[in-house]
This record gives structure tokens, C-alpha cells and sequence, in this order.
């Protein structure tokens, strides 16, 4: 089946984008992966799918084409067209071809679209209780078995999930993850919760995530991807959150010197299908194409997790100071009364699901 993911070093982004520095020319150097196949399809048993119709799904992704999304929507593409011997097949469109997240899933809904691959962010105003992804620190001190378990295996938070989406005219195909996060960095050491008072930190334009922001002290302020750099670099700002292949494809360590693994948001991917498409698959098709998103997804998590660390090496390379937390930091911000507050809002507008997802990670 489908082998190795070769890594890159090329331009990486995520959902909230990312801009070069003006010294970079239009190019960076964050690490990437490519899809690639190591076993003959010939290999492969497919004479179930002979007597069914050829059936060719659209998929489209605003990721570029070489950051681990895209290449996690590649490698299902190739899966599935291996599995049944070409008669299901996926045609992929990268790097916001055909729009960006929200533009996508709308189109999703309306069924001009088949299949999205994307980040957690944008879902939540279509399928509100994606909002648990928002509970701050909530997967941090868990490894990526124990979480892939919950948001993928046979439990409670899935087939809630799973509810969700179909209620939103979607069928939720899996979760891409291995405990990576979005991480924040500033020009002095954030090495205690006090560190982070009065600190003017750049966020997405989320509720949730501001409100954790202030919280725990910190001044957050939405921004414009594009004007991120200029604004550490002149000290509007003082800081950002992003995960580390969109900081080094930012060229950020050349206006910050701190990377604090604070692991507040888990970096997730989503990729899910239009309800009416799926259902009009035949029973076998649907099961090719689980088995190849399962498949990718287990040979993508360990790829995850050397990107991860390689761009912190970037990172680190480039000047910046690395500081990484025990489980004691994490308890004390969310001991914090207004952290409280955030996680029973959350808890509410999800019907209970926050608390259920918290229960299953710690069973």
C-alpha cells in the first residue's frame, strides 16, 4: 500500500496563514511531506469492486500543496484509488484553488464539492460543538494513542461528533493529529504564568480563544495574518500563537526570540465528507474509502510528529530559546477562575459535550 512520507524543506502554512518576512523573497524553509507509494497496486486483492461503477469524488483543501493537510488529503486520494483498483478515485484540489475554508465547506453543503480536508477553526460555525477543540490545554498533557483514541475510536466524544456533523448535512471521516499544538512566541521568556501579564499577543479572531488569552493576563489582540511580522517587528505587538511549521515558514525568529510550548490548542486536521455524497456510495466504496482515511492517518501521525520537531529545531537553531512546561504549569492555568468560567461556557454550548470529552481523555 502506500509507503513512506518524504519530508521537504519548503514553504508550510495552516488555516490562519502564513507570510513570508520581507527578506525571504517569497519562499521559507519549513518542513513538509510528500505523498509517495512503495507497493504495486498490483499487490493489492480489488475484484470487489469490479462489478460496481467508477465513481469519482472531488476533494478540495486550502492548505498548499506540501503542508501536512494537503499531503494527508494526497495520500487518501492514492489509498482509495489503490484499494479498489481505480474504480473509486478522488480529485484533489490544493492550495485554496477553489476557495478558502468557509467558501469550501459551503460548497460542501451545497454538494458542488464531495469531500473538505481543513483544520478544526472554520467548522465551528458550522457544526457548533466543534467548539470543545477550543478548551484550552485540554489534550496537553495527553499523547497522541490517548487522544486518537477518543476523537477517532469507539467513544462517546465521536459518536457525538459524528451526530454533529450529519446534522450539518456531513459525514466526519477522521481526525488527523499526534499531539502537536499551537505554540506561542514573544521576545522575553514566558517561563511563569506571570510572565504572560499584560503580554499583547496576536490571536485568531475566535471568542474562546481571547477569552483564554485574558484570562490568564494577557492582552489579545486579532490581526491579519499579513501584518503579523511588521507588527513584532515594530512592537505593536509583542507576540503571536501558530504551530511551529507556519512560525518558521513566517521567518518569525528573526523578530522573536522565545518559543513557549504553551500546547494550548491542539493542531488539528478534519476531513469529512458531503452527507449526500457518502450516502450514494455503495457500501463498499464507503468502506475503501474509511480504510484509506484510517490507513493515511497512521502513517501521517508519525510525520506529524518530525515536523513538529524539526521546525522547533529550525526554531531553535534560529537564535530562538525553547521553553517547554511541566504538567504544574498547565494545572495552574487551569485552575484559574476565569479559565473555569471559558471550560463551563464551552460545556454549555456543547450540550455537555466538553465535559464528556474530559472525562474520556482521563479514563
Amino acid at each position: 500500500m502506500t509507503g513512506a512520507i518524504a519530508l521537504s524543506l519548503t514553504a508550510c502554512s495552516n488555516s490562519s496563514g502564513s507570510a513570508p518576512s520581507p527578506s525571504s523573497n517569497g519562499t521559507s524553509s519549513g518542513n513538509t511531506a510528500g505523498a509517495s507509494t512503495d507497493k504495486a497496486a498490483s499487490d493489492i486483492d480489488t475484484s470487489e469492486y469490479g462489478n460496481l461503477d467508477p465513481v469519482e469524488l472531488v476533494l478540495a483543501d486550502s492548505a498548499a500543496k506540501g503542508a501536512a493537510g494537503s499531503t494527508f488529503d494526497e495520500l487518501v486520494a492514492i489509498k482509495v484509488s489503490e484499494i479498489t483498483g481505480g474504480q473509486l478515485t478522488i480529485d484533489t484540489h490544493l492550495n485554496g484553488e477553489l476557495g478558502n475554508d468557509t467558501d469550501l465547506l459551503r460548497q460542501m453543503q451545497n454538494g458542488d464539492i464531495d469531500i473538505v480536508g481543513c483544520q478544526i477553526a472554520p467548522m465551528v460555525s458550522f457544526i457548533p460543538e466543534l467548539a470543545i477543540f477550543d478548551l484550552p490545554m485540554v489534550f496537553a498533557k495527553h499523547d497522541g494513542d490517548k487522544i486518537d483514541a477518543v476523537l477517532n475510536g469507539d467513544s462517546k466524544t465521536r459518536a457525538t461528533l459524528d451526530t454533529a456533523y450529519e446534522t450539518a448535512g456531513m459525514h466526519l471521516l477522521g481526525v488527523l493529529q499526534n499531539a502537536t499544538y499551537r505554540l506561542t512566541t514573544a521576545n522575553v521568556n514566558l517561563e511563569t504564568l506571570g510572565d504572560f501579564k499584560a503580554l499583547q499577543i496576536r490571536t485568531m479572531e475566535n471568542s474562546n480563544h481571547m477569552a483564554f488569552w485574558t484570562a490568564i493576563g494577557a492582552e489579545p489582540t486579532p490581526l491579519a495574518w499579513a501584518e503579523v511580522y511588521f507588527a513584532l517587528q515594530s512592537g505593536t505587538i509583542d507576540a503571536q500563537e501558530n504551530a511551529a511549521d507556519t512560525i518558521v515558514g513566517a521567518n518569525l525568529s528573526e523578530v522573536q526570540s522565545c518559543l513557549a510550548c504553551t500546547n494550548h490548542i491542539l493542531y488539528a486536521n478534519q476531513i469529512c465528507i458531503n452527507k449526500a455524497s457518502w450516502d450514494a456510495l455503495d457500501p463498499a466504496y464507503q468502506s475503501a474509502l474509511e480504510q484509506a482515511v484510517t490507513e493515511a492517518m497512521a502513517e501521517m501521525r508519525t510525520q506529524l510528529s518530525d515536523i513538529d520537531r524539526e521546525n522547533k529545531k529550525i526554531l531553535e537553531d534560529g537564535g530562538m530559546t525553547i521553553i517547554n512546561y511541566d504538567d504544574s504549569f498547565f494545572d495552574e492555568i487551569l485552575a484559574l477562575d476565569g479559565v473555569r468560567t471559558l471550560y463551563d461556557q464551552i460545556d454549555q454550548n456543547t450540550n455537555g459535550l466538553a465535559q464528556i470529552l474530559q472525562d474520556e481523555l482521563t479514563q
